[in-house]
């Protein structure tokens, strides 16, 4: 139909705790992109166990992400919003398409040579296959579109080279999608290190602030934040890189024009600055808090958001690997 969307997927994995570049870089955007495109936004638990996972903890986390879409804005609504193994064709599918692919193409995966390195002898072969994986969660929905960063962009192509290789073989089958380039959200930095991204599986909690910090953390932590050798709050990524990336946050979290933070705080020192922006940032992260406590501890809502979740994701997974299963040769199973 020509007034149908374009369809846009996109996923976390349940590992770390969400943290704010994670909702200034992504989540802010996502939320957006509800507005011009069929989203399927998933949280992606059979990802995350690529490497060693606490089984609690697992689930305690896909639970938490969950919620922590819809309090930063996503709309199951307007979005299909589920989790990945409550939809068993992604690992099916993900099976077929491993059988078109080559040890080659996965063995050339830069991420799966990085984070080998990091596992030692004992490599899993899931973290070999998980490329795969990622392929099917795109094709089982006909994706146009897929945001990725950097490290993801090997994957995407990846999957358009599975695609169109299947096509190939049996006929169009797949949308072949293109990789979304995301308005530029703000690049946040460690608080410990502002010469390294903020990530949510540092293994120092005192270099991010996640979503779910109390209050006193969050200031405690930007009152701990790393600064320059001097003293003047002004913006200089290369000369003044900590309190430049403090200026970034400040200017993400409230919409203000960086210059005009710095001049407000202009002759003051790092401390009462910092002071400022841990206040600014309990209270921006104050009404996402209070939707995920809501959310959270709404047991009977929330089972049934995963179960509408997945029912609708299933539905659209099940019409395009039927589709496949036909065309490679599987006996259709009598309904």
């Amino acid at each position: 139909m020509a007034d149908q969307k374009p369809i846009l997927l996109s996923g976390m994995q349940p590992t770390g705790d969400l943290m704010l570049g994670n909702l200034i870089g992504a989540l802010r955007n996502w939320v957006k992109l509800q507005e011009e495109y069929d989203c399927l936004y998933t949280v992606v638990d059979l990802h995350a166990i690529t490497m060693p996972q606490e089984p609690k903890l697992l689930r305690k986390r896909t639970l938490d992400l969950l919620c922590l879409y819809l309090a930063a804005g996503i709309d199951p609504e307007r979005s299909t919003v589920f989790v990945q193994s409550h939809v068993p064709e992604h690992a099916e599918l993900a099976w077929i398409l491993g059988c078109t692919g080559t040890m080659g193409e996965l063995s050339r995966m830069t991420q799966f040579k990085d984070k080998s390195q990091r596992q030692g002898k004992n490599i899993r072969a899931g973290l070999f296959f998980y490329p795969v994986l990622m392929a099917a969660d795109i094709l089982l929905y006909g994706a146009d579109l897929v945001p990725v960063g950097d490290d993801q962009r090997q994957h995407l192509e990846l999957t358009r080279d599975l695609a169109i290789r299947f096509n190939h073989q049996y006929s169009d089958t797949f949308t072949v999608p293109k990789a979304y380039i995301p308005e530029m959200g703000a690049r946040i930095m460690s608080l410990t290190d502002p010469t390294s991204k903020m990530s949510k599986s540092s293994e120092q909690p005192k270099s991010y602030i996640a979503l779910l910090d109390p209050p006193d953390l969050i200031r405690s932590k930007f009152k701990k934040a790393v600064t320059d050798s001097g003293t003047e709050i002004r913006y200089d990524p290369e000369g003044s890189p900590a309190i430049s990336n403090l200026l970034t946050i400040h200017s993400a979290l409230t919409g203000k024009p960086i210059a005009e933070i710095a001049e407000r705080f202009s002759g003051k020192g790092y401390g009462e600055y910092k002071v400022a922006l841990g206040d600014v940032a309990v209270e921006a992260l104050r009404p996402i808090q209070e939707k995920f406590k809501e959310l959270r501890e709404d047991k009977p809502g929330l089972s049934k958001l995963m179960a509408d979740g997945a029912r609708l994701a299933q539905r659209r997974a099940r019409r395009i690997l039927d589709k496949v299963k036909r065309k490679t040769g599987f006996v259709t199973r009598p309904r």
